[in-house]
């Protein structure tokens, strides 16, 4: 009889040698074995277990998406460009002072002060910025702190290792910030069928944050280096609707960084993703960029609802006047489906050069029926050129 090979030789094989680790954490903390190093996932020894956490809960590891999605959301919600959906907004924190201190509408940090002040949660996995200012999970369980830990930075953040590290009865009463590839890791921790796992009711709510790409914090450091500064002398950082840029913020004043010379510092892993939104979030939030004015709508968000859990801390934020909210327009809901699908198409492309197979898409399965959607598509497109 042939052995299985171990976990983790098989998550070194088919996602850390093939550059498709997006540093989320998920793996780490579960066992001493398995570190986060620089913003890379290091094996420090060769475990031989046959069915690990590590190697079940990547986002990156083959799983049928499908079955996921079903198994967390209506069926009836579910689009194929950006998953469920039980509605679209504008948003943004009604109290000016919160606004002021946070990363655009303030509409994240509003929904965690909330959830934990009436109980929801009694704590939250957040982004932090360690004293080398890298990235790193951090559990937060007083109110105040939040806003502490609100900017986003657009490098690489391991939150889910500070997830794992907290007992499993306290993980049902905590909510996390979560990446793209971060809920989906989530996600597989709920649903994933194997030795161990109980975490089905876990955790008790997840907000999802847009996102296209994360930076590789050595070449970002590079990057920063070239323009005189370091991690250290920034206070913030920003992409701005309409605006091919990348904006620093430090003490000296802003700088702007054209996006043709960010784009070497994407993490190559973040190039065979599908999802720009978070659809496996109970609630997804990016800045709002879509149907109306772009300056207008600087201090905006725009918020996804797609869970029971999420559209009933929405209806609280009502109507406890923590958020306001705006109806977007079905123009800033196409404009939103269009560029999701188009990183969708993009990220396929990319699969299929790695693979050099449309049968062969790496973690994705070549049946599920969103990938078939838009590998259809992609053949339509070079069927006509």
């Amino acid at each position: 009889m042939i052995k299985k090979p171990g976990s983790q030789s098989r998550l070194k094989k088919s996602v850390l040698e093939q550059s498709l680790c997006t540093g989320c954490g998920a793996c780490v903390g579960l066992c001493p074995y398995q570190v986060i190093y620089a913003d890379r996932t290091v094996q420090l020894f060769d475990c031989d277990l046959p069915d690990g956490k590590c190697y079940a809960f990547c986002p990156r590891t083959p799983a049928d998406h499908n079955h996921i999605r079903k198994s967390l959301f209506d069926v009836n919600d579910l689009t194929p460009e950006i998953g469920a959906v039980k509605g679209y907004y504008f948003s943004r924190a009604l109290n000016p002072r919160l606004r002021a201190d946070v990363q655009h509408g303030g509409t994240v940090t509003a929904l965690l002060e909330l959830a934990m002040g009436e109980g929801v949660i009694d704590s939250a996995i957040v982004s932090s910025r360690s004293e080398d200012f890298e990235q790193c999970g951090l559990l937060v369980t007083d109110q105040i702190q939040l806003r502490r830990h609100s900017k986003s930075w657009f490098t690489v953040s391991p939150t889910l290792a500070a997830f794992n590290r907290i007992p499993d009865d306290r993980k049902k009463r905590t909510g996390v910030v979560a990446t793209p590839c971060q809920a989906m890791a989530l996600a597989k921790m709920k649903t994933a069928e194997i030795p161990g796992n109980s975490g089905s009711d876990f955790p008790g709510l997840v907000i999802g944050l847009f996102c296209g790409w994360t930076l590789s914090m050595e070449k970002f450091h590079n990057l920063l280096a070239r323009y005189g500064i370091t991690e250290a002398d920034l206070t913030g950082m920003d992409i701005p609707a309409g605006k091919n840029i990348l904006e620093l913020f430090t003490a000296g004043g802003l700088l702007s960084v054209p996006m043709a010379e960010v784009d070497h510092c994407v993490r190559t892993a973040c190039r065979y993703c599908m999802d720009s939104t978070a659809e496996f979030a109970d609630l997804s939030v990016g800045a709002a960029r879509f149907g109306t004015d772009c300056e207008e709508m600087r201090g905006w968000n725009q918020i996804m609802v797609r869970s029971d859990r999420g559209k009933e801390l929405i209806e609280l934020a009502v109507a406890k006047q923590v958020l306001q909210l705006r109806e977007a327009s079905a123009q800033a809901l196409r404009e939103l489906k269009r560029a999701a699908a188009e990183k969708k198409k993009k990220a396929l492309k990319n699969i299929v050069e790695k693979s050099r197979s449309a049968k062969n898409l790496l973690y994705l399965k070549s049946d599920d029926p969103i990938v078939r959607r838009y590998l259809s598509v992609d053949k339509k497109r070079k069927g006509k050129s």
